[in-house]
């Protein structure tokens, strides 16, 4: 099926503004956005126009009773050429749908997601950073936009993307506290899904542990409290003497694309790479017998950053000074490699604009 997707360009381009040298992450926005609507029976009103404010009710669903799922993909500047690559978007377009399917929304035909998501790139592509570290962050959301106070499904939605270019989201080697008070998500929940109220949840906890001097939370299961599951905004890894661990995927963890990414990297490298349960204990006693050698965690924003340490009941482990970054050093280079046109692609994950 295709949609017929209306463009109007901005009289007023906003890239004079825009210093490559000096990005940051997540504060500044390209000249366009991508919008379609959802009747209650099919996607209308595809169309590109200048980014800006959406008039919404004071009434709209999603903003009452959490309607709202997201992606987040990017896209890089091939090195050579500069052109545009979109790294796995339709693992994006698919994830979203899973998410959108929890949450009772309607799903989001792939032609829709990838037809608007190139023509956006496309218009835009001047925005692709082209500097060391840097990429286009593209943002695909859907809201219900029922103007009615009940608790029940929308019958209305609107689908759309914008995108900006960012930095780094992390610049240094993150601390990480074992969370045992809160819990992400639990079994029959909402955790495999990026659905917005698991981030608005998370953000007390994370509070927290900053005050206590960490960057971020390292969930832990819900019911136990002695499994590793993930962090904040990321997968997580853990590289022993010979072999890799993830913790298995499970309903109260977010698959990553990034950590799916890696984990074929990995393999591709030559490493030996194993989902399966990950305990606190585990890390500890690996870490105290000289086997652990590096945590990192891994995600679309973060990419690959290294983890310096982690604390759990009142005690601070040192990770990154007692190993060496062997491991992440080689699969973040080939990621990157691919990500910029540079390195064979050989799983053909990007999809240039």
């Amino acid at each position: 099926m295709s949609f017929e997707i209306t463009i109007e360009k901005t009289q007023n381009s906003r890239i004079g503004q825009f210093d490559p040298e000096n990005i940051g992450f997540g504060k500044i926005f390209t000249d366009h956005m991508f919008l379609a609507q959802w009747n209650g029976s099919e996607w209308t009103n595809a169309r590109i126009v200048p980014y800006g404010p959406l008039s919404l009710s004071p009434a709209t669903s999603a903003i009452h009773y959490g309607q709202s799922i997201f992606e987040g993909m990017k896209a890089f500047a091939h090195k050579k050429t500069g052109q545009p690559l979109l790294f796995r978007p339709r693992e994006n377009w698919k994830r979203l749908n899973r998410s959108a399917e929890r949450m009772v929304m309607p799903v989001v035909p792939e032609d829709l997601f990838m037809d608007g998501l190139k023509k956006l790139i496309e218009l835009d592509a001047a925005w692709v950073p082209q500097t060391e570290g840097g990429s286009l962050y593209i943002r695909p959301y859907m809201f219900a936009t029922d103007d009615f106070i009940g608790v029940k499904p929308s019958e209305t939605y609107m689908f759309a993307i914008f995108c900006c270019p960012v930095g780094p989201y992390y610049t240094k080697a993150l601390k990480i506290k074992v969370e045992e008070e809160f819990s992400r998500a639990a079994p029959g929940g909402v955790g495999f899904t990026k659905c917005a109220g698991n981030y608005g949840a998370s953000m007390y906890p994370t509070m927290r542990a900053q005050q206590e001097g960490y960057d971020q939370v390292l969930w832990t299961d819900p019911i136990t409290h002695t499994l590793v599951e993930e962090t904040g905004t990321t997968n997580l890894f853990a590289v022993f003497h010979n072999e890799v661990i993830t913790p298995k995927l499970g309903n109260t963890l977010l698959a990553g694309i990034t950590r799916d990414s890696v984990i074929q990297g990995l393999r591709e490298l030559g490493h030996s790479v194993i989902e399966r349960e990950l305990s606190v204990a585990e890390l500890k006693d690996r870490l105290a017998a000289g086997e652990l050698k590096e945590i990192f965690i891994t995600g679309t924003a973060a990419t690959l950053i290294r983890i310096q340490g982690f604390g759990h009941a009142s005690t601070y482990y040192e990770v990154l000074e007692k190993g060496d970054t062997q491991v992440s050093d080689s699969i973040k280079s080939w990621l990157d490699g691919i990500r910029h046109g540079e390195t064979e692609d050989v799983f053909g994950w990007n999809e240039p604009v």
